[in-house]
């Protein structure tokens, strides 16, 4: 069968002024005509590649894609004859027929993510379950009485279960002052390299998804000066800082909804006098529109100028606010940012949250902006509007199902490892390879249960999914706690405090995770690299993350028992004269056709992971 590879990095894609040089790889040269198609100005155009020499035993052919001047991101794919028959080559594999246009490969001209975000490990805290630095601070029992329902604020002892009971109103102390005074265990013990800090600020709520004041951190997490100390800090030590902008709805006890600020009163944005009301959505009876029905979050109207203005457009809008020294956070996480629009609903979502990118850009050029989707968001990620998103559909969900069994929902899922490769494969084909590497990929979050508890605590699985999180495609982001242990049923449950008693972490499981971050950043393949997957069949799942000089397979075993299998390492680009593991030189074997093929034996629920050695390999070719 033909093998055909397009490894969208340098130097087999270079950008130009007028277009991107490109390259083709094919495990046969002679007899094949190939050729680049793409559509400038919604014109079909084919241009003839060209043979360009051999690599690593692949034949390689060049040419060159020009910018699409009318639409960005620019589209192409591949199309090849031989002997009269077609094979078409898109960013999801291999076609009989011309690929459907959201299957090709895209990239665009000029917008790019902040290249930092690729190098880094995010570590998620939910801050009020993460450390208690000053207990001062702390919410007292009763201080306060919580929403519609005049709830009196409980605090609990640190380390108790979360009571479905209590919900919101319920707090453990936890605040930023604890956050930095843990900056050496984040970054010397476990290495992570970002922090992405649920909402800090000000509001009643212990999530604080409903913010009663956007311009001052919560005092019960240490107010402004504890954000500027620990900001300060993580530019000292050379960490980064992403905030989570809750701009979709605010709080009922917002001044813009409830000039008197009391839990208990009445919005006066639903007076037809107010001057918020235009501000907020309404229905048709005149109710206002609460965020996913709940009365607590209702919606702001980014139909009025004044939301724009107070939330991106303004010059001390929110979003650029928090970019501005002390704080100059690195970035913001848009939660639910596909809902944010006019209206009732998400109309002129797009326009809005382009808005909020350029504002954004505006103030730090290198500024990470990262959304919040459960689903596919592919619309949002081709490179003028997010960076990356949360990367659930893409990784979490399909990874979910694979190993666990069970889909985001509970519901029975028995995923064959081929639809898990389909699945992987596809969700990364359709938004250009450079926001690719720019999805927060994780295994679970403060929304989801752990996912230790979803494997029903079995740590061997738990590691798998762990060494995949660090290995595939995308950025990785621990939800703390998930490196100890920590388990968790659905929220609130997934929100338990953060155990520092280092005798009941679990110490196996927590080496793994030092391990697998050591091994990304000891391989610029990981964080940087083009992806192929190997193999995909009974419970194996293997591929390869590679560059020019450099490549790493990774094989994992879900299944009961070992697995042998001879990786055809043949379709990469890079030249090996042996493998190697953790422990051993791996030697190359010849498959049946005379081609390299990596023998491995990968056990029972467990995994190989291999790096290609290069050192006597011939140097790297392409357009440059």
């Amino acid at each position: 069968m033909l093998h055909l590879l397009h490894p969208p990095i340098e130097p087999w894609l270079v950008r130009g002024e007028r277009g991107v040089a490109l390259n083709l790889f094919a495990d046969r040269g002679p007899g094949l005509a190939i050729w680049l198609r793409c559509e400038p100005g919604n014109e079909a155009r084919t241009i003839a590649m060209r043979p360009a020499g051999r690599v690593a035993g692949l034949h390689r052919f060049e040419a060159e894609l020009p910018w699409d001047a009318h639409n960005q991101p620019t589209v192409y794919c591949f199309k090849v004859i031989e002997r009269g028959q077609q094979c078409w080559l898109a960013a999801d594999g291999k076609h009989a027929r011309l690929p459907h246009r959201d299957q090709m490969f895209r990239i665009h001209r000029s917008e790019r993510p902040p290249a930092w975000v690729r190098d880094q490990v995010f570590y998620q805290i939910f801050p009020d379950r993460f450390c208690q630095g000053d207990p001062s601070l702390a919410v007292r029992d009763g201080e306060y009485v919580y929403g519609t329902r005049r709830r009196p604020v409980v605090a609990r002892p640190w380390g108790e279960l979360p009571s479905r009971q209590h919900l919101a109103i319920e707090f453990y102390g936890g605040d930023l002052v604890g956050v930095l005074d843990r900056l050496d265990y984040l970054q010397h013990e476990l290495g992570a390299t970002a922090l992405y800090l649920n909402p800090i600020f000000t509001s009643g709520s212990n999530h604080k998804y409903d913010t009663d004041d956007y311009y001052n951190v919560d005092p019960h997490l240490g107010g402004n000066q504890a954000l500027a100390a620990l900001a300060a800090e993580l530019r000292r030590r050379g960490m980064r800082l992403l905030l989570d902008a809750v701009v979709n709805h605010t709080a009922t006890n917002h001044p813009w909804f409830n000039l008197h600020g009391q839990h208990d009163t009445v919005g006066a944005a639903q007076s037809p006098e107010s001057p918020w009301r235009a501000w907020y959505a309404f229905d048709a009876a005149g109710e206002y529109v609460g965020w996913n029905g709940s009365r607590s979050l209702p919606v702001l109207d980014f139909a009025c100028e004044g939301v724009q203005r107070q939330v991106y457009a303004g010059e001390d809008a929110i979003v650029r606010h928090w970019l501005r020294p002390p704080y100059s956070i690195d970035g913001w996480r848009l939660d639910v940012i596909h809902m944010l629009g006019e209206g009732s609903g998400a109309t002129n979502n797009a326009h809005h949250v382009r808005g909020l990118r350029r504002a954004v850009r505006e103030e730090s050029r290198d500024a990470y902006v990262l959304g919040e989707h459960f689903a596919e968001a592919t619309r949002w990620l081709q490179g003028d509007q997010e960076d990356g998103a949360m990367n659930y559909y893409g990784f979490a969900h399909p990874l979910r199902e694979w190993l666990a069994g069970a889909d985001i929902e509970g519901a029975p899922s028995a995923l064959a490892t081929p639809d898990l490769a389909g699945w992987l494969d596809a969700a990364r084909g359709r938004i250009p390879h450079d926001n690719q590497l720019a999805q927060l990929n994780l295994l679970d979050s403060h929304d989801t249960a752990r996912f230790l508890t979803v494997l029903g605590g079995d740590t061997a699985l738990m590691k798998l999914a762990v060494t995949m999180l660090f290995t595939w495609p995308g950025v990785p982001c621990i939800y703390y706690g998930d490196e100890i242990g920590l388990e968790g049923e659905n929220d609130p449950d997934c929100r338990r405090c953060f155990d520092w008693d280092r005798a009941r972490w679990d110490q196996d499981l927590f080496e793994h995770y030092r391990a697998r971050i050591a091994l990304r950043a000891g391989h610029a393949e990981l964080r940087h690299g083009a992806c192929l997957v190997l193999h995909a069949e009974g419970d194996v799942l293997a591929f390869a993350r590679f560059l020019p000089d450099a490549a790493t397979v990774v094989a994992i075993n879900r299944g009961r028992a070992p697995a042998d299998l001879r990786l055809p390492v043949w379709k990469l680009p890079v030249a090996a004269g042996a493998w190697r593991g953790a422990t051993r030189r791996m030697p190359l074997e010849r498959g049946e056709h005379g081609e390299q093929v990596l023998p491995i034996a990968v056990p029972a629920r467990g995994e190989i992971v291999a790096h290609a050695d290069t050192a006597a390999g011939e140097p790297a070719q392409g357009s440059r």
